[in-house]
């Protein structure tokens, strides 16, 4: 029975963690199972699997930055009225006012940067709770972009189109497949395996960890690959014209970021520590009012990003775009296994809570369902997910997708003091140097 036990944590994983990871990534592929056998095939297909992550990009980008803020222990509701408004200001100048849309996209991230200065300094520094300010500012922004655009609808450019509609090139041998696409693939499949065997190889050089057993390290490769594959050939099979979004390659460049950032900066790890305890972290060194600022800020910086994106996708910004994104955001993150008291979450996480809120409100669509009951369902969703994900942690189920997501968790509360020490060795490593 020990020996059975031992392999069943090896390959699956034995800790409540795992059954969180469990939760929400065994969620997504049943809500895609179901859909595909609804739509009779039509959920997989290289159209809708297209079509799905330029819908999703801008709602998982929502939900990487809103990550950061509930782990902080806040939450923005201002989100969608934030990219509504740099849309609006972006259309305008773009327009209106011949400004090369290379240059309307850095104005618009300058505008998300003094949004959320400006949010970022009530909550940091004069010390308004991040909910008020937030609502304070959904009221605002909503309120600036109606009087900015006078309710209309404002068209924008075909190269800045590009961003939100755009796709990899065509280049190389005439096939029957998009060579940029296959090449990406490729790409992340090697990748994976070098993450991997340099994972293997660290855990095995630790100080009294255990081997993980071969066997293990070539199942978890063998699912991922099997699955990047799949994707590679799906995205580079469409039809003419289509392959990887420009958005999805946006959204992957700022998971890479953003994942590397809360992993392995001290900075990524002072933002655990201010949501694990506040108190504690500010007395072990933590510049609390500066973690503070700076997610609030990071916030409002992604979301004129995400807006821009909308509106490039749209070809046009209009008076309701951003209606209940941060909604959407906010359910990602907590169906990805973000605690609601701050402190737990992970990027990947929150992500693939994007992904289970996309294919969900996408396979509501194929099949016909009105926006009333959308939704209603994709509230009572939230709910169940969340509740699964609860009964899982409390149960402390094996799972097995969460040893295959080992390398990307965290999943355990900050120390503030061992932040702090590691935070100070970092500083003195390149004077050392």
């Amino acid at each position: 029975m020990s020996r059975i036990k031992e392999l069943q944590k090896n390959l699956f994983g034995g800790s409540t963690s795992n059954a969180r990871q469990f939760g929400m990534i065994f969620t997504l592929i049943a809500v895609i199972v179901y859909f595909q056998v609804r739509t009779d095939g039509l959920t997989l297909t290289p159209t809708n699997l297209i079509a799905l992550t330029q819908q999703g990009a801008y709602i998982s980008i929502l939900s990487i930055g809103m990550l950061m803020v509930i782990v902080a222990g806040h939450i923005d509701l201002s989100v969608g009225s934030v990219a509504a408004f740099t849309g609006i200001v972006v259309a305008k100048a773009i327009t209106e006012n011949d400004i090369p849309w290379p240059i309307g996209i850095l104005i618009g991230l300058g505008v998300g940067a003094l949004i959320g200065a400006f949010q970022g300094f009530w909550v940091a520094y004069i010390g308004v709770p991040a909910f008020i300010v937030t609502l304070a500012g959904m009221l605002l922004f909503r309120g600036g972009n109606q009087y900015i655009g006078n309710a209309e609808t404002i068209t924008v450019p075909k190269g800045f189109q590009k961003i939100g509609s755009g796709y990899l090139p065509d280049i190389g041998p005439e096939t029957n497949y998009n060579n940029p696409t296959l090449l990406l693939g490729l790409l992340i499949c090697v990748a994976v395996v070098i993450r991997e065997f340099r994972a293997r190889k660290v855990r095995q050089q630790m100080e009294g960890a255990e081997p993980t057993p071969l066997w293990v390290s070539l199942v978890r490769l063998g699912v991922l690959l099997a699955v990047i594959l799949f994707a590679t050939f799906r995205f580079a099979g469409g039809r003419v014209g289509t392959s990887f979004p420009i958005s999805g390659i946006i959204l992957a460049v700022l998971v890479v970021a953003y994942s590397f950032y809360t992993r392995n900066t001290a900075g990524g790890r002072h933002i655990y520590a201010v949501g694990g305890n506040a108190r504690a972290a500010e007395l072990s060194g933590v510049k609390l009012r500066r973690v503070n600022f700076f997610v609030m800020m990071n916030m409002s910086i992604l979301a004129s990003l995400a807006g821009m994106i909308f509106v490039a996708r749209s070809a046009a910004s209009g008076p309701q775009d951003g209606l209940n994104w941060e909604l959407d955001a906010i359910a990602a993150v907590f169906i990805g296994g973000a605690a609601v008291s701050g402190g737990l979450g992970t990027i990947s996480g929150a992500i693939v809570g994007g992904l289970v809120m996309a294919v969900l409100t996408n396979g509501l669509q194929l099949i016909g369902t009105g926006a009333d009951k959308v939704q209603i369902i994709k509230g009572l969703f939230l709910l169940a997910a969340v509740a699964f994900d609860v009964y899982n942690k409390s149960q402390g189920r094996f799972s097995i997708v969460g040893s295959l997501m080992r390398p990307f968790r965290r999943d355990t509360p900050a120390d503030p003091v061992a932040l702090a020490e590691a935070s100070r060795e970092e500083e003195k490593a390149p004077a050392a140097g």
